[in-house]
């Protein structure tokens, strides 16, 4: 299975250059969402497809936290800190959005296409902004490929 990609890793690590317990909290909030893709992968290694999906849902209700947090906090935060605050917002979000890829693509080798395809659908209903453009269309071209898969089942 794939580790934490560098995209995610580099911005993370931007954010961990900040000072004194603003530092602190980058690098826990990292650090705990650098477990949560560990235990992701752990579990899908295992079969554990529920427990996996906790543990994205987990991803992305960090990423939801902390944007709500900014928001409430804007007019009281420094540009750098806010700067930090949705660097590691995009982390989370791509990450988790990954990661359903990650899910799906596995479903699709264990030919459970039904949750293939719902886990698809859910990246494309979550990720639906411009900016996760690229997510979407991966998980377009996973529903191709199951229609494709599925195509010569159906004829049968």
């Amino acid at each position: 299975m794939r580790r934490l990609p560098l995209t995610v890793i580099v911005p993370l690590l931007a954010g961990l250059l900040g000072s004194g317990c603003t530092r602190d909290l980058y690098q826990q909030r990292a650090e705990t969402m650098k477990d949560h893709v560990e235990a992701f992968y752990k579990h899908l290694r295992a079969d554990r497809v529920s427990a996996a999906i906790l543990e994205n849902e987990q991803i992305e209700g960090m990423a939801a936290q902390m944007e709500e947090g900014i928001l409430r906090r804007q007019n009281q935060l420094a540009a750098s800190d806010i700067d930090r605050d949705w660097m590691q917002v995009k982390a989370a979000r791509e990450t988790a959005a990954e990661n359903w890829l990650a899910l799906a693509k596995y479903l699709v080798l264990k030919k459970r296409y039904d949750q293939a395809r719902g886990t698809y659908q859910r990246v494309l209903a979550t990720y639906a902004e411009a900016r996760y453009r690229t997510y979407a269309e991966q998980a377009k071209a996973g529903l191709r490929d199951l229609d494709l898969i599925l195509a010569p089942a159906k004829g049968s």
